[in-house]
């Protein structure tokens, strides 16, 4: 696919334009000691590196994985507590944008790209980000995973790529991301600074090292 027919990009969040361990760890960590104190785990110590792994999963995916045994309230109770945590942050001001995101954001919609937003996530997330950086300013729509009940990303695409403006490409730093995009024969650019490891982006059709590349290749 020539990428001078790009027309629409879909971007994932956290991982891609948003260095989201910043906030999740801490939430994570929270929730990990709601389970020890509860007696539902061990304690233990969590490196970043071991946190980061879940970025990308939708909320019940990471718990189903992560913990299956655990009671489903439970599971519920530790993703609230992780919501909660990462909303207070990002009310905070704690959230934090990769270096050159936002200049990115800017340089395509200003050459005419319809700009997507697609996250595995919930919608106050959506929506407390949107605040803080003003993504309706450059994204076209802001999608949640939630509003779609958290079916995979590929199937969201499968049922609203034709809405957008051909030819397609997706930016992400996870196999979810790169999936999405194979699955609908769409272009995919992966991240290979984000959280996901080098072989969830081995299909990937370009891999960027830092998200102003993009301004190189688009």
């Amino acid at each position: 696919m020539a990428l001078n027919r790009i027309r629409t990009i879909f971007f994932d969040y956290d991982g891609t334009l948003h260095n989201g361990i910043k906030i999740y760890a801490p939430a994570f960590r929270e929730a990990y000691s709601y389970l020890v104190e509860n007696n539902y785990a061990p304690p233990r110590e969590w490196a970043e590196d071991e946190i980061s792994y879940w970025l990308g999963f939708s909320p019940m995916d990471m718990w189903n994985t992560f913990m299956p045994d655990l009671a489903d309230e439970t599971k519920i109770t530790c993703s609230g507590i992780i919501s909660s945590t990462m909303k207070a942050l990002t009310d905070g001001g704690k959230a934090e944008l990769y270096e050159g995101s936002l200049e990115v954001l800017t340089y395509l919609k200003n050459k005419g790209y319809h700009l997507i937003f697609i996250s595995n996530c919930k919608n106050y997330y959506k929506e407390a980000h949107n605040r803080m950086f003003h993504l309706d300013s450059y994204f076209e729509e802001l999608i949640a995973t939630e509003e779609y009940g958290f079916i995979p990303k590929s199937e969201i695409l499968a049922s609203i790529k034709h809405r957008y403006e051909k030819d397609i490409a997706i930016v992400g730093d996870r196999i979810q991301d790169i999936e999405a995009g194979k699955d609908n024969s769409i272009l995919t650019i992966g991240c290979s600074y984000g959280y996901g490891s080098a072989s969830e982006l081995q299909d990937a059709d370009i891999i960027i090292t830092d998200v102003l590349e993009l301004k190189d290749i688009l």
